[in-house]
């Protein structure tokens, strides 16, 4: 409900330069992907729970700052508790999910999909409406949700992690483990181009709406049709598109294809170039349904690589300190996303100045592809985690279901040069 509109409000509401409004909402990105690994290692050390409650609490401060500061400098420090925020929580929150979720974590990730998508469906609709009254009000109703969430988090959530799950060690002999696993960290560097593409629906799309649009209220309206597009999809066909993508892909091939998708999400904006760009009758026709059509891609590359990209993390982890895996690894794609903010909001800046309005969409494509060229890479070099085949029973696809009391697979330690397997629980009936 509040971020969807966050850089409308910073350059239409406070008029800055679109660099800076990268720039901060870059480094909102960056304290939350860049600091997972504080995060991680943290809820490691004391247990997943705690990290949670504590995440709740710094972004309902986060939130309640962003609708009273308007200097750049406060705006910085507000945005960066906001992701700091997020840094504490989510390794929890991933690291607590794959715990509880056991063999069935692929399924548990997808179904983890969909409730987060479902809050991309409905915040911006209650976004709109409170922004239509002033963006400090979103602010506040943002701020009030999460300090309900520490609340119920406090009161309900069963504690789980701990010391027994990572240890003290986390920061001495865990971290030359976890840096010297040599397949986790280039399947991060691998990925990190996705998290640029995927977060252009914060950045880009807003942007290019106020282009194509004649007033700012059309521009807000046509963001949260944005998201609810985006989170149709998702909600929709997160669960068949996992368990398809599982039976005639696997994890490795399922994640290459999903970066594909992502990348083709900037075509209908190159293809809508060729018609001048603004809010006149057939440009701004054209300009609208080529962003809509891209948030549905994007959101649909996104449902596909997620499940499999959260699997693979606790895979290449060896179930071992998961939390700060994942911190680890959302540091390298927060370094990504900073430095992919920066060049989108330049470029897009510069783009338009230049006569170049293609350069910037044409640019995102090339990451695309070039991130599932890299994971195709790993996976034929064995450099990530090989699936049980499956195979069809009963006319329909399903997943081989191990023997009745046969244990799950382990990750394989690194450095025999064998691949790591993963395998799935038994399918929904």
């Amino acid at each position: 409900m509040l971020i969807p509109y966050l850089a409308a409000h910073l350059s239409g509401g406070l008029g800055l330069a679109t660099w800076l409004v990268g720039l901060i909402l870059g480094v909102r990105n960056f304290a939350q992907q860049g600091m997972f690994l504080v995060g991680g290692a943290l809820a490691d050390r004391f247990g997943y729970k705690p990290l949670i409650v504590a995440g709740c609490a710094l972004r309902t401060v986060g939130f309640a700052l962003l609708g009273f500061v308007d200097s750049v400098p406060a705006l910085i420090v507000a945005s960066a508790a906001t992701g700091f925020a997020g840094a504490l929580f989510n390794p929890a929150v991933r690291a607590y999910l794959a715990h509880d979720a056991g063999e069935r974590r692929v399924e548990a990730f997808a179904l983890f999909s969909v409730f987060y998508q479902a809050g991309i469906l409905l915040g911006p609709l209650v976004g709109l409406a409170l922004t239509g009254i002033a963006f400090s009000v979103t602010c506040l109703v943002a701020a009030g949700v999460f300090a309900v969430l520490t609340l119920l988090q406090i009161r309900a959530l069963p504690p789980r992690g701990g010391p027994q799950d990572g240890g003290a060690d986390a920061t001495s002999s865990g971290w030359r483990e976890i840096l010297g696993n040599r397949s986790f960290l280039l399947f991060a560097a691998a990925m990190a181009g996705s998290y640029v593409l995927s977060f252009q629906v914060y950045l880009a799309l807003p942007l290019q709406a106020r282009v194509v649009t004649a007033t700012a209220s059309d521009a807000t309206i046509l963001v949260a049709v944005l998201f609810a597009v985006s989170g149709l999809v998702t909600i929709l066909g997160q669960l068949r598109v996992t368990d398809w993508c599982r039976i005639r892909l696997g994890p490795a091939r399922s994640m290459a294809a999903g970066l594909l998708v992502l990348a083709a999400a900037f075509v209908p904006l190159l293809a809508a170039e060729a018609i001048p760009p603004g809010p006149g009758r057939l440009g701004g026709a054209v300009g609208m349904a080529a962003l809509v059509l891209s948030a549905a891609v994007l959101a649909l590359g996104t449902t596909i690589v997620f499940p499999f990209e959260m699997n693979t993390i606790v895979a290449l982890s060896g179930n071992r300190r998961v939390a700060t895996h994942y911190g680890l690894y959302n540091t390298v794609c927060g370094v990504g996303i900073l430095l992919g903010n920066l060049g989108t909001g330049w470029a897009l800046d510069i783009a338009r100045s230049t006569g170049l309005p293609a350069a910037p969409w044409v640019v995102l494509i090339i990451v695309g592809a070039g991130c599932a060229a890299a994971v195709g890479a790993l996976r034929r070099r064995g450099l990530l985690p090989a699936e049980e085949p499956t195979r069809p029973r009963g006319g329909r696809h399903r997943l081989r279901r191990r023997p009745p009391g046969a244990g799950s697979a382990r990750a394989v330690p690194h450095g025999t040069g064998s691949r790591h397997l993963i395998t799935s629980g038994p399918s929904r009936p």
